[in-house]
């Protein structure tokens, strides 16, 4: 998530956590980004993100590793926002026929959330009009 207009830069899902889930993950968030030089990528301290191959990948970009605080959920806490969304417009009451079809309405949902869901705090745009608009600002 970019915290700057609140937008899923990049997500991977699978069975089970392993560390090419996370490594896929991060190749996505990293494709999105021009230029990682000075870019810091927060996470809670999970086993994946203390690995050395996730450590070089964001070095060798010249981004920063920052890392929750041990027991501090605030550190967290825009993402844990986040995860209370998708679980109450998402999930809760769902019922989901397999594993693909979850995979696909995921998908569907993250779009809707970065591109149709407005935000108070954003003006009232979603996170890629709110983004695009800055952008259009800044260059003019």
């Amino acid at each position: 998530m970019d915290l700057y207009n609140r937008e899923i830069v990049a997500f991977s899902i699978a069975r089970t956590p392993r560390l090419p889930m996370v490594m896929a993950m991060l190749g996505k968030a990293l494709q999105q980004v021009k230029d990682a030089e000075g870019l810091v990528l927060h996470s809670d301290q999970g086993w994946q993100y203390q690995m050395p191959a996730y450590h070089a990948a964001l070095t060798a970009r010249g981004a920063e590793v920052s890392m929750s605080r041990s027991g501090n959920c605030l550190d967290n806490a825009v993402i844990e926002n986040f995860f209370g969304l998708l679980k109450s417009e998402f999930f809760h009451g769902q019922k989901f026929t397999g594993v693909e079809r979850f995979i696909r309405e995921l998908r569907a949902y993250i779009r809707y959330y970065n591109h149709d869901r407005i935000k108070a705090n954003l003006k009232g745009l979603s996170p890629v009009e709110y983004r695009i608009q800055a952008l259009g600002t800044a260059t003019t």
